[in-house]
């Protein structure tokens, strides 16, 4: 091996800001900083590694300490920029904090803060990854980052910003690098492909820039291994996946196509020869993992937005949107979920292989079993009790628009009943019509009863107000008022729009037009239809007023075709009859109700606001 070769990587790290690739916003920000000569004591660079922390910092520090600086174009040449560019400047201290993690050493630091620069003009500490830091370190270090000596400067590097400190970070000006995009990491790939010769293709660098999660340097780097590939045919994506146990698309795509048509036996096959190919359990499953994503976003995408996401060729966008045809976005959303959780897993056994055995076979079972069909008729056998399991309907299945919604989601109905159910609706449709006089009592049918209409309701009239009235009283929640009503009271009319009562009596009649009583029946009629704001008439009887009485069980159902038990309605509770002592009682109460207006005001202004606020809410009196 050559001694002096230079890594890629360190042979192309930028030397300028203009050199940096991405983060525009920062190096605008930076630039403005020297020309405006707004250079702040402390600063906090953050974001994923490989994007250009570290040598941001060395650049910012070689255009400050530049003899002709500062600049936002160092020369390069003079001794400061050639120590920076060399990593071996007196006045530009970098300090890895992972290794220098102490309070010691962050004394350290502040003893050999005081001392001027040597032959610089600004005294720089470059501190990476500084959230490796003790928090007694940072500690020690808060004042001076606050208030460092003249011509010192601290600039602060970390890829977890979360686990620095607050009182730290808000000392420091805050820059955050961004991830460098697709395009951009290829662009720059390609440059230095150009430059070193390397003969690779267009599609292989966009497998390098997937790979490398948004970081240069793993993308540069990962370049330089597949430089030594490089012969007479170019680096293709095959290579790259060879190099880095990576699957091919084509062998991804044979598996998953196995897995979405729910073929468990051909699926163990392909994974046998997958494995004995070298590759490792959990990359197989993350591999397919990350198929099944492209697979869900060509799905649910655009084309063009599909090429953009999922960096795919147009032979392969083509593959996947055939396959996806068969599969639904919610199973393939479960089988990610499914893959993850064997993933993890697979991290934790002693025996790999057994649980990637066992998570081809369970995936390929999930596609059949998740359809949206199946997942509808295991509702319904949860729904409708102790069913005998069917077999399961694919999820090509389309439903057959003569069943009703309940039929179509009811899995334990058989193929034969229902063909046969199917068969006695198009003949009770094509039946022609009988006259009147020539009907008969009709013939019980279970399928006819099955998919009858259900009967529209009549109007409550004889015997049906008697069961309207019974189940009204059971919504007056207060027993004296229901035992009134029950005993005293009439119904003339109870219907959605009008419900009329009569009173025997016209003292029962101002006792329940009172407030409360009144509101109560009202609360009860709203109750019985479902409603609100419900019209009640409360007064004296008429001549031609029918006697009406509640009935015990009520049974509305009578005549009507039961293909399921409906409820039994509970009977009404008979209510006690009224003692003649309380009728008396309810009668002088009315009178006491009916006073003259001006001595009801009179009487209340007796009273202080609360004592007749709790006479109201109780219907109470004041006895002397």
């Amino acid at each position: 091996m050559n001694e002096k070769y230079i890594p890629l990587y360190r042979k192309y790290r930028p030397q300028k800001l203009e050199e940096v690739v991405g983060q525009e916003h920062i190096k605008k920000a930076l630039k403005n900083a020297i020309e405006l000569n707004k250079i702040s004591h402390a600063y906090l660079f953050t974001g994923p590694r490989g994007t250009g922390k570290t040598s941001t910092a060395r650049i910012f520090a070689k255009s400050l300490n530049c003899k002709e600086g500062p600049t936002i174009t160092p020369c390069g040449v003079c001794e400061n920029c050639i120590d920076i560019t060399n990593s071996t400047p007196m006045d530009v201290i970098e300090i890895d904090a992972a290794s220098n993690r102490k309070v010691e050493d962050a004394q350290n630091i502040l003893e050999k803060v005081m001392y001027a620069p040597v032959n610089s003009r600004y005294k720089i500490y470059i501190i990476d990854e500084v959230h490796m830091l003790s928090t007694t370190a940072f500690n020690a270090l808060l004042k001076t980052l606050e208030e460092p000596p003249k011509n010192v400067i601290f600039i602060l590097a970390t890829t977890e910003v979360h686990k620095v400190l607050d009182t730290i970070k808000s000392r420091c000006q805050r820059f955050d690098f961004k991830r460098i995009t697709t395009d951009d990491i290829v662009k720059h790939l390609r440059y230095i492909s150009d430059n070193e010769k390397i003969n690779i293709t267009d599609d292989a660098l966009f497998t390098i820039a997937k790979n490398s999660a948004g970081g240069m340097r793993d993308s540069i780097a990962l370049l330089d291994q597949l430089s030594v590939l490089d012969g007479d045919e170019a680096i293709s994506t095959d290579d790259i996946n060879n190099l880095l146990g990576r699957l091919s698309f084509d062998t991804l795509n044979s598996l998953a196509d196995k897995i979405v048509n729910s073929k468990p036996q051909e699926a163990i096959e392909d994974l046998e020869n997958i494995y004995n190919s070298g590759n490792e359990p959990v990359q197989i499953l993350t591999n397919l993992m990350d198929y099944l994503k492209n697979l869900l976003i060509v799905k649910n995408c655009r084309k063009e937005i599909a090429f953009e996401l999922t960096q795919a060729n147009d032979a392969q966008v083509k593959a996947l949107s055939e396959q996806c045809k068969n599969i639904e976005t919610h199973q393939i959303v479960f089988l990610i979920d499914k893959c993850s959780e064997y993933i993890k897993e697979l991290k934790l056994t002693n025996n790999p292989r057994l649980w990637l055995e066992v998570a081809i076979i369970d995936l390929a079972n999930l596609t059949e079993n998740t359809s949206l069909v199946e997942l509808q008729n295991r509702i319904a056998r949860l729904e409708g009790g102790n069913v005998q399991p069917a077999k399961a309907v694919s999820y090509k299945a389309a439903p057959s628009p003569l069943l009703k919604p309940e039929m179509q989601k009811n899995e334990h109905v058989k193929p034969d009943v229902v063909v046969q159910k199917e068969k006695d609706v198009k003949d009770q449709i094509n039946k022609p019509e009988i006259p009147a006089k020539d009907k008969a009592e009709p013939v019980k049918n279970v399928a006819a009863e099955d998919f009858s209409p259900m009967p529209k309701s009549k109007h409550s009239e004889g015997a049906d107000i008697s069961v309207l009235w019974g189940r009204l009283l059971e919504n007056v929640h207060s027993a004296p008022t229901r035992a009134l009503l029950n005993q005293w009271a009439n119904p003339v009319k109870i219907a959605p729009d009008e419900t009329i009562l009569t009173m025997k009596n016209e003292i029962f009649l101002n006792q329940v037009q009172s407030g409360s009583k009144k509101q109560a029946v009202v609360d009860a009629v709203n109750a019985l239809f479902a409603q609100e704001n419900s019209n009640v008439i409360i007064r004296l009887p008429h001549a031609n007023d029918v006697q009406v009485q509640p009935a015990s069980v009520p049974d509305v159902h009578q005549e009507q075709p039961k293909p399921k038990p409906s409820p039994v309605m509970k009977p009404v509770q008979p209510e006690p009859e009224l003692e003649p002592q309380e009728v008396e009682e309810l009668k002088e109460e009315s009178e006491q109700q009916v006073k003259p207006k001006d001595e009801a005001k009179f009487e209340t202004s007796m009273h202080s606001d609360n004592v007749n606020m709790v006479l109201d809410v109780f219907e109470g009196k004041v006895i002397d």
